[in-house]
């Protein structure tokens, strides 16, 4: 059996999904609510993790922490983000980097094997467990870095402040881009199921009898040259 990943659909899928996520990171994720901002780039992450398994959602996570990292770390576009990476440079970035990356990894994982036996479940599975994987790993990296907040804070040392004033608005962000996600995920459903049917037009032609759903990659390793998606 012929493993064949760089075909044109797939590549065309993914380098439309990476371009979403890199206009949402650059113009959309900085949108402020509360005093907080939304990452909205959440989304074509995990349909590349739905698409292309975890290695795509890892991938696509990637480049947006990456982009994370430069605009507000680097580039000094958060003051908060740009003080904790001047004072914990290595934890700052494995925190950027590693958030939306290791999200796009576990909703790439769980939507296979739950699309299985239902796909509208997968769907809200993946998406809801992008913000909660991002969030969490934020989260640690707070705590790690929890003297150098309370510095930024003006506060000292004081763990207590810092916990009620970071993790409030942590806390306030987690339940917006959950709410988010859980409204789009029938849209995300909905793409997935498209994307299926394209699929299953090809697949039905050579296996009548075959039905699991899967995405353009996944298809891709099922299948030989013949029935990929170019």
């Amino acid at each position: 059996m012929q493993h064949k990943y760089l075909t044109a659909k797939n590549i065309a899928y993914f380098s439309v999904l990476l371009a979403l996520v890199v206009v949402l990171q650059l113009f959309a994720s900085a949108i402020p609510m509360f005093g907080i901002t939304l990452n909205f780039s959440l989304i074509p992450i995990v349909l590349a993790g739905i698409f292309f398994g975890a290695i795509g959602g890892g991938i696509m996570g990637l480049v947006s922490g990456f982009i994370t990292f430069i605009t507000a770390a680097v580039m000094g576009g958060e003051a908060a983000t740009a003080f904790l990476f001047q004072a914990n440079p290595a934890v700052l970035t494995l925190v950027c980097l590693g958030k939306t990356t290791v999200a796009g990894v576990v909703a790439g994982l769980l939507y296979r094997p739950i699309a299985k036996k239902n796909t509208i479940v997968a769907a809200y599975t993946s998406s809801l467990v992008m913000p909660v994987v991002n969030t969490g790993i934020y989260m640690l990296g707070m705590v790690i870095m929890k003297e150098d907040v309370a510095e930024f804070l003006g506060c000292g040392s004081s763990a207590n402040v810092v916990f009620v004033t970071v993790f409030g608005l942590i806390w306030l962000n987690f339940v917006l881009e959950i709410a988010v996600s859980a409204l789009l995920a029938p849209a995300v459903h909905r793409i997935v199921l498209i994307a299926e049917k394209q699929i299953g037009k090809r697949k039905k032609a050579v296996h009548p009898a075959a039905e699991e759903p899967v995405g353009p990659i996944a298809e891709g390793e099922k299948t030989n040259t013949s029935e990929n998606l170019s």
